[in-house]
């Protein structure tokens, strides 16, 4: 049972430099009678007098002689870990980090991040992981060093920090036979649309309005996720609603367009997530500012970061 503390461990090496309570005392800044009460303690939990007076002072039993090595080496361990901080170098380190993303963050941000990336910290690996609801885990655990996306599940001992506003547009074929410039609510609700049904995203949201204002979309396809959407979307008639970085991100690369939705779907906030146990860790510190910075030309106003609130689960 460890019972023993380090200003007891520390008395002990003084004690067995000095061969003197009362310098021991001194050398430590304590007062005499301090000394006495933590060696007697020393004695009772070792059930040794572990120092005894002599004509040369008060020297160490064999017990206190076997001890001293490993007291001091325990010290010297302590010491390096009390002075340790891990030192972090983007450009001379081979880490890997973990990121939590959703579909449209590794279609939108991802390239910009790995060129970032390939700039700054050459030899840093990135894992992608997708959003699920095992994510606050691996965050707290740190098998998952950041998550990006709306994720409005979280609990206390998390941080989040807004990145930008996410709107939502209608992306259809850029030829389109039955819709030019301007899409209006008679139009949308007679055109067939896809449906994402991915969880985890802010994405979900639409589906909330549309039902709690009573209008149904003639849905033809269900998809669950994003990945492959402006291929079929560039080669049908079919409609599908998205978030405005990914319809930006995809017009003019496929046969796409985007236009404004006749429905006011309200926006969401694509936050950066972290787990307060890696707060102050250099390296995830590291990876924030970059996302931070990459996103912060955009919204070209300072980044707040804020706790997590605690009861804020997923719906």
């Amino acid at each position: 049972m460890l019972d023993i503390d380090i200003k007891s461990l520390t008395i002990f090496q003084e004690l067995a430099r000095t061969r003197s309570v009362s310098r021991a005392a001194e050398n430590l800044g304590m007062a005499q009678p301090t000394v006495s009460i933590a060696l007697g303690k020393l004695r009772k939990r070792f059930g040794d007098p572990l120092f005894v007076r002599t004509s040369r002072g008060m020297e160490p039993t064999p017990l206190a002689s076997e001890l001293l090595q490993p007291v001091g080496d325990a010290l010297g361990l302590l010491a390096q870990a009390l002075r340790h901080h891990i030192a972090f170098d983007p450009r001379a380190s081979e880490h890997g980090f973990r990121i939590c993303m959703t579909d449209i963050s590794q279609i939108v941000l991802l390239p910009h991040l790995l060129n970032h990336v390939r700039d700054t910290a050459p030899a840093v690996r990135i894992d992608v992981l997708h959003i699920t609801e095992t994510t606050p885990r691996l965050l707290e655990s740190g098998e998952a060093d950041l998550a990006i996306g709306f994720m409005p599940q979280l609990d206390a001992g998390f941080y989040q920090q807004t990145l930008f506003t996410q709107r939502y547009v209608c992306m259809m074929r850029a030829d389109h036979p039955r819709i030019a410039g301007k899409l209006g609510l008679k139009r949308f609700l007679a055109e067939s649309h896809i449906q994402v049904t991915m969880t985890g995203t802010g994405h979900r949201l639409i589906d909330q309005v549309l039902e709690e204002r009573g209008i149904a979309r003639k849905i033809k396809l269900r998809l669950p996720n994003f990945l492959g959407l402006a291929a079929i979307v560039g080669n049908t008639d079919l409609l599908v609603t998205v978030p405005a970085s990914l319809g930006q991100a995809l017009e003019g690369t496929r046969n796409v367009k985007t236009l404004k939705s006749p429905i006011d779907f309200p926006p969401y906030a694509v936050k950066q997530h972290w787990h307060e146990r890696f707060h102050h860790d250099p390296r995830n510190r590291w990876l924030r500012g970059v996302v931070a910075q990459l996103f912060a030309k955009h919204e070209r106003r300072a980044l707040s970061v804020v706790p997590a609130k605690a009861g804020t689960r997923r719906p």
